[in-house]
């Protein structure tokens, strides 16, 4: 006997006592564990009395609201107990798919059958139960559910809404329940730079409802992964952390202390806030994860460390005393420094937010890019260098200060004393024992130590060896060399000096001499941009902001990075120094500001010298300008600035200099400060109407008088001339409210921001992006993807990038082919498009065929490419990538295509080159597609004849502005013009040769007739 007819037996012996003693009751045998269609039920039911047996569906919906669907109902007579099979109808809506016919149920929470005995009351309303059974039946996923076949004709516009794409393929919208904060690792500087993210209500109404009535009741967990280099320098650094639109910590906030603890800070109703640290430390130099779990009023915050190859695990609770809000759509949250406190010294792993569950377990797996990166392999292996080589500097200093320093540890004379039999008393110790691949650092230490008396430190050594390798660099004439004086510079770079991580990052990161290992580039950028090595910063802002090298793309992760070095910018141009110089795009295949370079004896600067001897205030003003800045060649001077500043000003009495010269007393830049003296020079400049010093006079009253009055007044002035720096004081003194009879304004200062930022002020420009990186609550939504573009354009302006730019090319200028290609990939790895451009152009040229071929094809394809994503390529650019899309050299295919939209591009930016090429197309027999004709204006010449296209083709080349281009288009529009002719007119011009041909003959007869009766005539 199975288990089902076990089952029916005894609910027909509990049913008989129950008739016995006067009980009803109702059984559902075989109720449906899910939601089937057309389901046999099976009803074992008795009463004593007549009665009614209802079948029902009771179903709760998400927002709390409870619906009873009657299903079934028949009469039930009292007597022996009866079983009765009836069919399961269910609504559509619970059994199947959606199909706009079949509403959707995405509200439904739960269903539950229930089969109840009902007897007559006093009225037909009133239906008392005396006996009921219920099963709850499980709702399939949407897409596990069948899809009814409808036995009934549809109305036509329900059968075009079937075939559209929505119910043809329907997919769930994609929420945030997983959120990826930081998908990657980011290196935090310890300063107040961090990555900014915002989160999204749900699309999903059902989700949203739960989101929102979880607030006050949060069950959600924070994952964090961190590498913690240094304990913080001030009593908090920042973690992680909710900002509210008021501008206050919300829950969650999570910091650092200095003493290793965390802190962690959550926020109730009514402004209530509780904090506690946790009982544990976060160790330095190991990656670890934090977990911090919200269940109601119960936090939990573990800690799993991984020590070489151990595990170890710290946990506590905490229990809150009010009830915990938190709202995941209000404000933002930060990763690491930000606005109102420093962040974390060390590098963030992948930070995952789970909106409305806890994983179970106590430990994610390891991610896979901090496994590929392998922080801690570096690290180790650096530490085990640097303890060697601060073996080395104590035991040379300690000689150094004994002066015994033996002649035969490592001498010259080693073999000849061999030789000669000579007693040896040596006197090296272990640690002066020789390793091959670290003799180099072994020597400059025991140099460093014999010259300056033991006083070495490693950064010392790190220096001196990177200043080898640029030394042997210079040298090379090939990119063999590289692979040999790579070391060097990750020796250097594992000493602290961060210019060598910097240039050993772009090394395997572009292949230049070495196998390109993207990972391994990304790991010597982030140490060098943890050490707040500027053009690190520039570097991984840019890989970021692009995705390259297989890591997503992350605006917000970019913002971080070029927020950081954009800032340095501004304060680095405040505070110049000759290791900066201006930034100067200068693209390699335009000879005339090739020859605007000069030198201090070059004929320009000595011809600029003459003409300012002469009384010529704008040669005083470039010459000043150039030194100052460092532009053109020239050095930094700023002394000698101040000079030609002082001169233009004192003795040519012009404007710009008067101006100029008074900032510099101003500020005491080459020249001891001079208030008094400087304010004369700014009035006297405003007194001619120069704008700058109306601005410049304002901050004055600012900074030094404290007459806000009189400053917003000059201010207010200069802005309606669109002076920047007006801009800008006017936003800071609304944003501080220091604006006299106003409040502190934030959206007016916004404002303010952006009309500095398009005026071209780089501080502008930072305030700006920083409104836009947050955004104000009610007035300016966030703007992530505009603000990187803003920052990005600030950090580009700073001088130490122009410092490698102005590097790569002088060694240009000096046909230094190998050093200038070299300067310029480190610039153009950190996303400047001039560089990137002079890359492709230094392998396109290939001088003495330095590069391998297919090294070089690659180079062009990857820097060109580069190029035209850039927000203002060189037209080059699209000529030459066009050119390698029309060749397809290597194993790449030819892509006549994409060629031809390169080719408009470049056309589009007044190139002639580009509709020479466009002319060629058409020529060897492609048909340009209508969306380039569209694009060029010449949409009507789709179906045309092709000499037409081609005469309008390089007639536009040929009327360009570009004289050079006139011969070439000109020949190639005359060529279609003699082959239009020769089409047109080859008929008549065979006839006209066949009748000639065919007279020839009896024309010369006759001709001849005549000459001979001419010649015998006389006679």
């Amino acid at each position: 006997m199975d288990f089902h007819s076990v089952y029916t037996y005894i609910c027909q012996v509990c049913l008989s006592m129950q008739v016995v003693w006067c009980l009803d009751k109702v059984t559902l045998l075989n109720p449906p564990e899910e939601t089937l269609p057309d389901h046999p039920l099976e009803v074992f039911y008795s009463c004593d009395e007549p009665a009614a047996v209802q079948l029902d569906c009771v179903v709760t919906f998400e927002t709390g609201l409870t619906s009873t669907l009657p299903l079934r109902r028949w009469r039930c007579f009292p007597g022996e107990p009866e079983k009765r099979t009836v069919r399961l109808n269910l609504p559509d809506w619970l059994v199947y798919q959606a199909d706009g016919i079949v509403p959707d149920s995405q509200w439904v929470l739960s269903c539950i059958l229930r089969a109840s005995i009902r007897h007559d009351g006093a009225d037909d309303t009133v239906r008392p139960v005396t006996a009921q059974d219920a099963a709850s039946l499980q709702l399939k996923p949407f897409f596990s559910r069948p899809i009814k076949q409808h036995q009934l004709c549809v109305a036509w516009s329900t059968k075009m809404l079937q075939l559209t794409p929505r119910f043809l393929k329907k997919q769930c919208a994609a929420e945030q329940e997983t959120v990826h904060l930081l998908s990657s690792i980011y290196a935090s500087t310890g300063e107040g730079f961090g990555i900014t993210k915002t989160l999204e209500p749900h699309s999903s109404e059902i989700l949203e409802y739960l989101r929102v009535k979880a607030t006050d009741f949060p069950w959600c967990m924070f994952s964090i992964w961190i590498f913690v280099t240094g304990h913080c320098r001030e009593r908090m650094c920042g973690v992680f952390y909710h900002i509210a639109s008021s501008h206050n910590y919300v829950t969650p906030t999570v910091l650092l202390s200095n003493t290793g603890q965390l802190h962690i800070q959550v926020t109730g109703q009514s402004e209530e806030a509780s904090a506690f640290l946790s009982s544990f430390k976060v160790p330095l130099r190991e990656w670890c994860q934090l977990r911090v779990a919200f269940r109601g009023r119960t936090l939990s915050v573990s800690m799993v460390c991984l020590e070489k190859e151990q595990r170890i695990v710290e946990s506590m609770d905490y229990m809150v005393g009010h009830a915990v809000l938190f709202d995941d759509t209000q404000g933002y949250f930060v990763i690491g420094g930000g606005k109102y406190i420093r962040g974390v010294e060390g590098y963030f792993g992948p930070v995952i937010y789970y909106r409305n569950r806890i994983p179970a377990g106590s430990m994610s797996e390891v991610p896979d890019v901090i496994k590929e990166v392998h922080l801690t392999g570096w690290l180790r292996t650096c530490h085990e260098f640097r303890l060697e080589m601060a073996v080395r500097i104590s035991g040379y200093s300690l000689k150094a200060k004994q002066r015994t320093e033996s002649e035969t540890c490592g001498g010259v004379f080693h073999e000849w004393m061999l030789k000669e039999k000579i007693p040896l008393n040596l006197q090296c110790e272990l640690w002066e024992a020789e390793i091959p691949h670290r003799r180099h650092a072994a020597k400059l230490a025991k140099r460093l130590a014999v010259k300056y008396g033991g006083r070495v430190s490693l950064p010392a050594v790190g220096r001196a060896l990177y200043s080898l390798s640029l030394h042997k660099l210079a040298r090379a004439s090939s990119t063999d060399v590289v692979s040999r004086i790579l070391p060097l510079l990750l020796q250097a770079g594992c000493l602290a000096d961060n210019q060598a991580l910097h240039m050993s990052s772009v090394l395997y990161s572009t292949g230049l001499g070495v196998q390109k290992q993207p990972m391994k580039a990304w790991l010597l950028a982030l140490l060098a941009a943890q050490k707040d090595d500027r053009l690190a910063l520039l570097q991984l802002g840019h890989l970021h902001h692009q995705g390259l090298h297989g890591l997503p793309a992350d605006t917000d992760l970019a913002y971080a990075y070029y927020a950081n070095i954009a800032k340095q910018t501004n304060y680095d141009r405040h505070n110049p120094t000759p290791q900066q110089t201006f930034v100067e795009a200068v693209y390699l295949n335009n000879e005339e500001m090739l020859n605007l370079q000069t030198k201090e004896d070059h004929h320009i600067f000595l011809w600029l010298k003459l003409q300012a001897r002469r009384g010529a205030a704008e040669a005083e003003q470039a010459i000043a300008r150039m030194l100052f800045w460092g532009q053109q060649g020239l050095s930094p001077n700023i002394q000698e600035a101040v000079r030609h500043y002082k001169r233009g000003a004192v003795q040519l009495e012009d404007p710009t200099s008067m101006y100029d010269y008074g900032i510099v007393l101003l500020q005491g830049h080459g020249v001891e400060k001079d208030i008094p003296k400087a304010v004369t020079f700014l009035k006297k400049a405003k007194e001619q109407g120069f704008v700058p010093a109306i601005s410049a006079l304002a901050w004055y009253y600012e900074q030094h008088e404290r007459d806000y009055k009189q400053a917003v007044q000059l201010w207010e002035q200069a802005d309606l001339l669109q002076c920047p720096d007006a801009a800008l004081n006017l936003g800071v003194l609304y944003s501080q409210g220091l604006y006299p009879g106003k409040a502190a304004d934030q959206y007016m200062a916004y404002k303010y921001f952006l009309k500095s930022a398009e005026r071209g002020h780089i501080r502008g420009a930072i305030l700006l992006a920083d409104t836009w990186n947050t955004g104000i609550p009610g007035l300016v939504s966030r703007r992530p993807s505009d603000a990187v573009l803003w920052v990005k354009w600030a950090a580009e302006y700073n001088g130490y990038l122009g410092s490698i730019l102005r590097k790569a090319l002088d060694s240009y200028l000096d046909n230094d082919v190998f050093t200038s290609l070299l300067y310029f990939m480190m610039a153009a790895e950190s996303g400047y498009a001039a560089a990137q451009f002079n890359v492709a152009y230094l392998c396109e040229q290939n001088t003495g065929g330095f590069l391998d071929p297919a090294y070089a094809s690659n180079c062009m394809w990857r820097y060109y490419n580069l190029t035209i994503q850039s927000q203002t390529p060189d037209t080059y650019a699209f000529i030459r990538m066009g050119d390698l899309l029309y060749e397809g050299q290597g194993d790449r295919r030819t892509d006549l295509f994409s060629a031809a939209q390169m080719y408009t591009k470049a056309a589009l930016r007044a190139d002639p080159q580009g509709w020479y090429n466009l002319g060629l197309l058409a020529e060897e027999g492609y048909r340009l597609p209508l969306s380039v004709l569209i694009k060029l204006g010449l949409s009507e010449l789709y179906l045309a004849d092709d000499r037409l296209l081609l005469s309008t083709l390089y007639g536009r080349c040929r009327d360009s502005e570009n004289t050079d281009s006139y011969l070439p288009c000109s020949l190639a529009l005359f060529k279609v013009y003699m082959q239009s002719f020769q089409k047109d007119y080859s008929a008549a011009i065979k006839f006209s040769t066949a009748v000639a041909v065919v007279a020839a003959p009896t024309l010369f007869l006759i001709v001849l007739g005549l000459l001979r009766r001419r010649v015998q005539s006389p006679d």
